[in-house]
């Protein structure tokens, strides 16, 4: 056999074994409820990732950067098992070395990882299973190709020599004829065109076995039956709120086709998170610890806020990382608990000035007390336009605090409330560069026309939302070119806590011109045109736009 095509077997093992152990693993993950080896590596890359490569991949990613970055995992553990495996075939040691790393990096990234606390032993697992089945993997493929990483060399040799065996001098006593009889009996001479040191069907059932032992495992694992499904979540019955939404007012939205919609729909709803994979908790078993500086620590399950007063209220929501003109803000009508009802029922300590709450997960944000307890409507949502918290937005619960950017008030999937101080803690996002307190800025952002659109000369309409949560928009102007600034008409106003609609009519003459919005709160401040990306704080500047005029 050639250099190349041996090489080339044990990569192809090399592979196989690795996808063995993964798939398996895997599906010890769906079974035991421990960390997948996939979104466990790539939940630590993310993690790990310097602030500029994160601030990059949701900007010009979106949500798919998630299916991105496991492709990637995938990809990059493929290429090193195949590397392992051809470097095997002359260094079969190095090849189980290389393996084993590959085991143990998953079991590290679990180990590591935000949920350790929750899941102890078992969240490990599934990469001790990917560490096992993947080096008896590769160790029965070198053995199909006569590599001993453990034999000191001699079957490497063996296959140098053309499998044959060296012979022994004259100084024994033997003849070489007498060696070579010998040698006819030890075993059956293989097929006149199998490679030497080859063993064909060894190496065909291995690989198969290997191949179908990963296909199998992942296969499994995508269609096990979840405990928790989208059938559990449509099944819960939310009881009416006690404090109903206020009528939305005739006339919040405008007649002008490509304008976002008064209220964004639960599949088109912004998601932006560190998860590479959906929570699925079970709300019969969910329990929400609210502790710390508290007089009386509570502990309530999803009945009890179920059975406690609950509120509606409409609120925009905005994300941190959301550039200026950008996709991630989103309005929706919300139901849940009053957290400042739980915090008086607790009994807050004095000294107390933040709230650390931690997801499922284990990602942690801090929340500055006041906003919790100033009397905006800030919510424990169970919620969300009409329906319990899709999936992907928080189910069971979630935080839903006004002004605030999500960084610093909106936890999803909330096991965990603690009072406390901000000088006694750091949370995740401020680990990574970013502000401790985050008030939304008042921003704008032009819908219609989209950016180089194309028009016809003669009265024209440009259109889109402006926000400034908890303090309201008082007005929005629109410049030309670099003309004056002029009144835009608003749409009429749902609360302070929603984004509002406006529309400016102008006429367009031939020839290309850029439209420029720029919004005025109720507090009297005007949008900065001051250019800042949101690291730390949030974006700020002017959205504009170019349109082509025929």
């Amino acid at each position: 056999m050639t250099t190349m095509k041996r090489r080339a077997l044990a990569g192809l093992g090399g592979v196989l074994a690795a996808g063995a152990g993964l798939g398996l693993g895997e599906l010890t993950a769906a079974l035991a409820g421990g960390t997948s080896p996939v979104v466990g590596v790539g939940t630590q890359l993310i993690d790990l990732a310097p602030g500029p490569a994160k601030d990059w991949a949701v900007k010009n990613l979106g949500t798919a950067d998630k299916p991105i970055l496991i492709g990637t995992v995938l990809l990059a553990v493929m290429v090193f098992a195949f590397l392992a495996g051809a470097i095997g075939a002359s260094k079969p040691r190095i090849a189980v070395v290389m393996t084993v790393l590959l085991g143990l990096l998953a079991i590290l990234a679990a180990a590591t990882g935000r949920t350790l606390a929750t899941n102890g032993f078992v969240q490990v697992l599934p990469g001790i299973i990917t560490l096992l089945i993947a080096t008896i993997g590769i160790l029965l493929v070198l053995r199909a190709l006569h590599l001993n990483p453990f034999g000191g060399g001699g079957d490497r040799k063996a296959f140098a020599a053309g499998g044959s065996k060296p012979h022994q001098t004259l100084a024994t006593g033997s003849s070489t004829a007498e060696h070579a009889a010998e040698r006819s009996t030890e075993r059956p001479a293989e097929p006149a065109d199998a490679p030497a040191g080859f063993d064909r069907r060894r190496f065909l059932g291995t690989t198969m076995a290997l191949g179908v032992a990963g296909a199998g495992g992942l296969g499994a694992s995508l269609v096990l039956p979840e405990g928790v499904n989208e059938a559990t979540r449509r099944g819960i019955r939310i009881p009416a709120a006690a404090s109903r939404a206020r009528a939305v007012p005739a006339g919040v939205s405008v007649d002008v086709p490509g304008v976002s919609r008064f209220v964004t729909p639960n599949q088109s709803f912004y998601r932006v998170d560190t998860l590479l994979t959906v929570p699925k908790v079970d709300p019969r078993t969910w329990e929400l610890r609210i502790h710390g500086m508290v007089d009386r620590e509570l502990r309530l399950n999803f009945a009890d806020l179920l059975n406690r007063r609950l509120i509606e209220r409409d609120i925009t929501l905005t994300c941190v990382s959301n550039e200026v003109g950008g996709p991630y803000v989103g309005n929706a009508r919300w139901i849940g608990v009053p957290i400042a009802e739980l915090l008086r029922e607790a009994g807050v300590q004095g000294g107390a000035d933040a709230v650390k709450s931690t997801s499922v997960d284990g990602l942690t944000i801090g929340t500055p007390l006041q906003a919790l307890t100033d009397g905006r409507d800030a919510i424990f949502a169970l919620g969300m336009n009409g329906e319990p918290l899709p999936f992907e937005h928080g189910f069971p619960v979630r935080m839903v605090v006004p002004g605030l950017y999500g960084y610093v008030s909106a936890t999803k999937w909330i096991v965990d409330f603690e009072v406390t101080r901000f000088s006694e803690f750091s949370a995740y996002w401020t680990d990574r560069g970013w502000s401790v307190e985050a008030p939304i800025k008042t921003s704008s952002r032009i819908d219609v026309p989209k950016g180089f659109a194309r028009i016809k000369a003669g009265p024209a309409v440009a259109a889109g939302v402006a926000w400034a949560q908890h303090r309201g928009i008082a007005k929005v102007e629109v410049q030309v070119d670099n003309g004056d600034w002029q009144p835009a008409t608003l749409a009429a106003e749902d609360t302070i806590d929603t984004w509002r609609q406006w529309t400016f009519r102008w006429n367009a003459t031939p020839g290309n011109h850029k439209l420029t919005v720029r919004a005025t709160d109720a507090d009297g401040q005007v949008q900065t045109a001051d250019r800042a990306a949101p690291r730390p704080n949030g974006s700020s500047g002017l959205h504009n736009t170019v349109v082509m005029v025929e």
